[in-house]
């Protein structure tokens, strides 16, 4: 059986996204499905990670079209605030604050609408001979334009349609910093006329399958297939650093946006620092990974408080880093859908092994760390109950408690081995639906 596995989120690319689709693509030989790979050729992304290319096998058919879309600079320099401290604005700065909004209510579902062209044409070759069509054509988002392909998949005799939800579609279109009014208004029936090009359709949770179910009850729920993320034994070193001894190190590991927000976070140290500054003096707070513009403020004056902001880091040191700490951070604020989610860090901090603080309200992330005995979990934004968990932390590094090692119930049903072969059975039954078709 061969899949083709459609993602605009693929190494060289950065981030969270990449990892479901690239871990998927790893291990599906393993369960005997030959992968290929369309993705981007000159992906309009904020960052780059190299490492993650050591993941693709020398002889993985990877299909790369061009996108339309600015690079990333331009589309930052663009949508970046002008005219402030009082300056007047010109009839220039007016004008092009005018096309940055004209361009986003136009580029619906999302901005790499643009990639459609490319990604069409290359799909259409794909198909269009018996010799490199694919059994099952595998369609992963964000971002959710991509789903536009899944209409011309179907055209092709036999051929299987699985969509892959890593994230929520009516979320992503109402909560996030890149939501639009015209994507919220489009995105709800855009996205149910495509579902029905589906055979088979997965999602990240198990509320994330529930919702979509209740959006759309013409689906079947035995199309309809929840696969976690999880974590990858191959990506930690051999040997884990171990914490340093004169000072307690949390580490954060990922983007900082409005659905990770740190600001309880960053309240409790403030008083934390207030209340026991003996103690306080010595922590340090790491975040490992881009923050957005419009969570820049929360971190103002934190450095003189024992916080470091390190920018992005390439994945493959990520896990060392994390390893290196005291205690390990998984944040998801208290937005509207957060309680659906699971960050996929949650996963590689599962088969870490070191303390976890999960800043969460309920919801299936806070079910997830209780069921596998991670740790901590308090609100997001509860500045005093999470003050109180870094005091009992800091009073037990200053006492020489030597840090915890914390064992999950059920790591293994997380190991990215056994998720893809829950893909490859997904992609079996879907292929003998459309055959039947």
């Amino acid at each position: 059986m061969h899949a083709l596995v459609v993602s605009y989120a693929f190494p060289p690319t950065g981030g969270a996204g990449v990892a479901r689709v690239l871990k998927l693509v790893k291990y599906l030989p393993a369960h005997g499905i030959t992968p290929s790979v369309l993705t981007v050729a000159n992906p309009s992304v904020p960052v780059v990670d190299r490492s993650r290319e050591r993941d693709l096998a020398p002889d993985l058919d990877i299909v790369r079209a061009r996108t339309f879309e600015p690079g990333y600079a331009a589309k930052q320099a663009a949508a970046a605030p002008v005219g402030g401290n009082g300056a007047p604005v010109g009839l220039v700065t007016r004008a092009r604050r005018l096309a940055v909004r004209a361009a986003r209510a136009a580029l619906v579902p999302d901005a790499q609408i643009l990639w459609q062209p490319g990604a069409y044409a290359a799909l259409a070759r794909r198909l269009a001979s018996p010799r490199t069509r694919p059994d099952v054509v595998c369609i992963s988002g964000p971002p959710f334009s991509q789903f536009l392909l899944a209409p011309l998949a179907r055209l092709a005799p036999g051929t299987a349609v699985v969509l892959d939800y890593r994230d929520e579609w009516s979320t992503w279109r109402t909560t996030y910093e890149n939501s639009s009014r015209a994507a919220a208004l489009i995105g709800g029936p855009l996205e149910r006329a495509l579902v029905h090009s589906a055979h088979a359709i997965t999602t990240a949770t198990e509320a994330f399958r529930t919702n979509l179910l209740a959006q759309f009850p013409f689906l079947s729920p035995e199309h309809v297939h929840a696969i976690p993320n999880g974590y990858d034994p191959d990506d930690y070193p051999a040997e884990l650093p171990t914490p340093p001894r004169d000072r307690f190190v949390v580490t954060y590991a990922g983007t900082i946006f409005k659905l990770t927000s740190a600001r309880g976070l960053l309240g409790a140290v403030r008083k934390l620092h207030r209340d026991a500054p003996e103690l306080a003096r010595h922590l340090r707070v790491r975040f490992l990974g881009r923050i957005v513009e419009a969570e820049l403020d929360a971190f103002e004056g934190m450095d003189a408080l024992g916080v470091e902001r390190l920018g992005y880091v390439e994945h493959a040191r990520v896990t060392g880093e994390l390893a290196a700490s005291h205690l390990v951070l998984c944040l998801l604020d208290d937005v509207p859908g957060a309680e659906r989610i699971y960050p996929a860090k949650i996963f590689e901090l599962m088969h870490l092994g070191r303390p976890t603080l999960t800043l969460a309200a309920p919801g299936e992330l806070a079910d997830l760390v209780r069921a596998q005995r991670m740790g901590d979990l308090v609100g997001p934004r509860d500045e005093a109950g999470i003050a109180a968990v870094l005091e009992r932390h800091l009073r037990a590094f200053v006492a020489g408690t030597p840090p915890a090692v914390m064992r999950a119930v059920d790591a293994g049903r997380y190991h990215r081995r056994a998720l893809a072969g829950e893909f490859a059975q997904v992609f079996r039954d879907a292929k003998a639906r459309a055959t039947r078709a």
